[in-house]
């Protein structure tokens, strides 16, 4: 039988963490690199919305085309794990950066 965390245990505590935690990504002294940033926002679209709901951008929107890529590496991923998971990438980079 596997141990669950506290806040697998409580989605609220996980929700409130998440939320406070994603404002202050937007505070980090210095800007992480894009494919850390991009990192961020499959898990957070993920976290947020679920699998990918939205066709990939064309061929010319190289920003959005990427956007689209990583969130679509999280398909099948739970919002709950996808929470955990931008809240440790996020806690690693504030870290790193500072606030």
């Amino acid at each position: 039988m596997s141990q669950q965390s506290p806040t697998c245990l409580n989605p609220s505590l996980n929700k409130a963490e998440f939320e406070k935690i994603a404002e202050d990504v937007k505070k980090m002294k210095t800007r992480p690199s894009d494919l850390q940033l991009l990192d961020l926002y499959g898990f957070y679209k993920q976290a947020v919305v679920g699998d990918i709901n939205i066709d990939k951008p064309g061929m010319t929107d190289m920003k959005g085309k990427a956007k689209w890529e990583y969130w679509n590496t999280r398909k099948g991923m739970s919002k709950e794990d996808a929470m955990s998971a931008y809240i440790a990438l996020a806690k690693e980079l504030i870290q790193k950066h500072g606030m």
